[in-house]
């Protein structure tokens, strides 16, 4: 949703896009219903990473890391000297390509092109059998593995449950994280949002019992055969808010790598998934200062590391209040709070064209704006 658009098929965002973020767990309410014979008749074996050969990342990069949990994809170019950036991707069955997905529309893209030449994307694995039993701390463990390997203090990118898992990280690892970039992130599932008041709805034996059908895997392929949710081109022309009923090649190309895209599930390791479900949305533990992160209890008042929200005017995945409502809980000083809201919903956060040459534009100088002035003051004393 482009903000100068004003096409009535500019709700759609909202609509489809919720949808297709909470998908997995309507399907999990409605096994419980009556769908659990269908998985038992239908399961096939657990998949392993999908085949991505077809879609190709818009961004020339490296795998720097191959690790159980992801590969660390590095972007950089040139010799910066600034801090390196990570975009922490969302691990919840759609790829990491969400913040590279085309021209125009790749977060990556937009950061280098705003200078910031260190960029990195944590590139999520689909979960193999003998993954079933990791938890969240195995992925804050690998994640701290590829910031050691990238050299520590980055600048942490957290996008929707990526954010999640960058603001623990933060809290837990405090002196590698010298910036935190919240981008339509969950926390304090207190204040509500369609992904709140479902998870809420939805008994914890329920997430047990899909994760027993899948043999410890929640299956994205499978979930996704269940829980068909078909879009229209006004759906993506929202998403990426920009005209796509031209005929032209460009068009056609975004139309079909945007249906690619979708269909390329992930599966995610059982364990982890129940602990999401558990911990993150059914307990509150983040917001309550209740987490245990390898072995120690974060508390976000104790933070200090400067943040930036973003949030989506539209978002009803993480709606504006939840998103901003993460000020509150951090020690961050006031000065060192940023926000910013975009009239798009979830996925144009990420992927929309407006929002990569504004919101995010005013991001990538709140990252380099301390280090700038630094140089400065250095050249001048040096002048003098």
């Amino acid at each position: 949703m482009a903000e100068h658009s004003k096409r009535p098929e500019q709700h759609t965002d909202v609509d489809w896009a919720t949808q297709a973020w909470l998908w997995p767990l309507e399907a999990t309410r409605t096994a419980l219903q009556g769908y659990a014979q269908w998985f038992a008749d239908q399961k096939p074996a657990p998949s392993a990473a999908p085949d991505r050969k077809s879609l190709d990342w818009t961004t020339p990069n490296a795998v720097a890391l191959q690790l159980q949990t992801m590969r660390l994809r590095d972007f950089s170019h040139g010799s910066e000297i600034r801090p390196p950036v990570l975009i922490c991707a969302p691990y919840a069955l759609h790829g990491a390509l969400i913040a590279d997905f085309a021209p125009g529309h790749s977060l990556v893209g937009a950061l280098r092109h705003h200078g910031l030449g260190r960029t990195y994307v944590s590139d999520w694995c689909s979960a193999t059998p003998d993954m079933r039993q990791l938890s969240i701390d195995n992925y804050l463990a690998d994640l701290n593995v590829a910031i050691d390997e990238i050299g520590a203090p980055v600048d942490l990118v957290g996008l929707c449950q990526g954010g999640w898992l960058s603001l623990v990280y933060a809290a837990r690892f405090p002196g590698k994280v010298r910036r935190l970039v919240l981008a339509g992130t969950p926390v304090d599932i207190s204040t509500p949002s369609e992904l709140s008041r479902m998870v809420a709805a939805i008994p914890q034996v329920a997430y047990e019992q899909m994760v027993r059908q899948g043999d410890g895997l929640v299956s994205g392929e499978h979930m996704l055969k269940l829980w068909n949710l078909p879009f229209s081109r006004q759906d993506v022309e929202a998403v990426l808010q920009r005209d796509l009923g031209d005929g032209s090649d460009e068009a056609q190309m975004l139309l079909d790598r945007f249906a690619r895209w979708d269909h390329a599930t992930l599966d995610l390791p059982g364990a982890y998934y129940l602990e999401v479900t558990e911990r993150i949305f059914r307990q509150n533990q983040i917001a309550k200062g209740e987490f245990v992160a390898l072995g120690r209890r974060v508390d976000l008042a104790e933070m200090r590391v400067p943040a930036f929200l973003l949030a989506g005017e539209s978002d009803a995945v993480v709606p504006r209040d939840q998103a901003f409502a993460t000020a509150a809980l951090l020690g961050t000083p006031p000065a060192a709070l940023e926000r910013a809201c975009e009239p798009c919903g979830h996925l144009g956060l990420f992927m929309g064209g407006h929002v990569l040459g504004h919101s995010w534009r005013r991001v990538a100088r709140w990252l380099q704006a301390d280090i700038d002035d630094a140089a400065d003051e250095k050249i001048s004393v040096r002048d003098k």
